[in-house]
């Protein structure tokens, strides 16, 4: 039986009084893009830097690819590809230089690593700047050389931590391209973000976390289930007043809640009510942070 990418169970970090991972478990399987979503300092970060061994858990145990990090880090990290938060690449080298680099600690030598960088290169759009210091280039091809270093070797796990922020158009298409690209060759991709929009144009699964642990796990259309949508609409002539009562009103338009806002539309029209203008908003992932954010915070 091939063991999953990765597997997180238990994880415990403290800072002195802060506890930065308190419980946290997490299995990504391949194929599988796993996106984490939590407030600044819920852990995601900490939860990175523990599955590449830069940090060492408290209690708890991390396996890459069947490996064990805590006790073999070096043949562990050979499983994976990390573009952290801030990029972390030498700002006096070229980009070619620094693939060089990071393609040699990979294990990569010779044809295997030139073929290696002319694949990342042309993933990430980089062609144009492959002999310009890091140090020169603007943010979105620094984040694009970073995430291009973590792609070297094809690892079968790839930690990427907020690799958009700040990035422009451009380079957000080429980050989610490439993402997709490796999912659908069979990496396990770890995916952190705040732009929750991402996470709905990767079809990832979710883990949402919070003070340190993983309070809502599954894939999206599961969590989303049974959250309020909402349908808004502008009726050619007065609101009754029986609908008033069931949402409300803003600027003459309506606003109904619905767990199921087709249906409702459905509803309206069958009712006879004749729409100048209709809006249907299923749930999202916002909805669906703002659900678990009450019910820990009421816990």
């Amino acid at each position: 039986m091939i063991a999953p990418p990765l597997v997180a169970e238990g994880l415990v970090r403290h800072y002195d009084e802060v506890r930065a991972l308190d419980g946290f478990d997490l299995i990504a399987q391949p194929g599988e893009i796993v996106g984490l979503l939590g407030a600044n300092g819920s852990g995601k970060t900490t939860f990175v830097e523990t599955v590449t061994g830069l940090v060492r858990p408290t209690a708890g145990r991390v396996e890459v690819c069947g490996v064990d990090m805590l006790r073999t880090p070096r043949q562990a990290r050979r499983h994976l590809g990390c573009a952290p938060q801030d990029v972390a690449m030498y700002y006096s080298a070229t980009v070619k230089e620094n693939l060089l680099v990071f393609g040699g600690l990979v294990g990569l030598r010779g044809p295997a690593l030139r073929t290696a960088m002319d694949e990342v290169t042309g993933q990430m759009r980089l062609e144009s700047v492959m002999d310009k210091q890091v140090g020169v280039l603007s943010g979105g091809q620094r984040r694009r050389a970073q995430v291009a270093t973590a792609l070297l070797g094809k690892p079968s796990l790839l930690l990427l931590d907020e690799p958009t922020a700040g990035a422009d158009p451009p380079t957000r298409e080429a980050l989610l391209t490439a993402v997709r690209a490796r999912a659908a060759e069979g990496a396990a991709v770890i995916y952190t973000t705040h732009y929750l929009p991402e996470l709905s144009d990767l079809d990832a699964s979710l883990a949402v976390i919070r003070a340190g642990k993983v309070i809502a796990r599954g894939e999206q259309d599961s969590l989303l289930a049974g959250l309020m949508g909402e349908v808004k609409v502008r009726l050619d002539g007065p609101i009754p007043d029986r609908l008033r009562d069931l949402g409300r009103v803003e600027n003459d338009e309506l606003h109904l809640p619905s767990i199921d806002p087709a249906q409702t539309l459905a509803g309206l029209l069958a009712d006879g009510l004749v729409p100048l203008s209709v809006d249907v908003r299923k749930p999202s992932l916002d909805d669906l942070y703002e659900s678990l954010e009450m019910v820990t915070n009421a816990g």
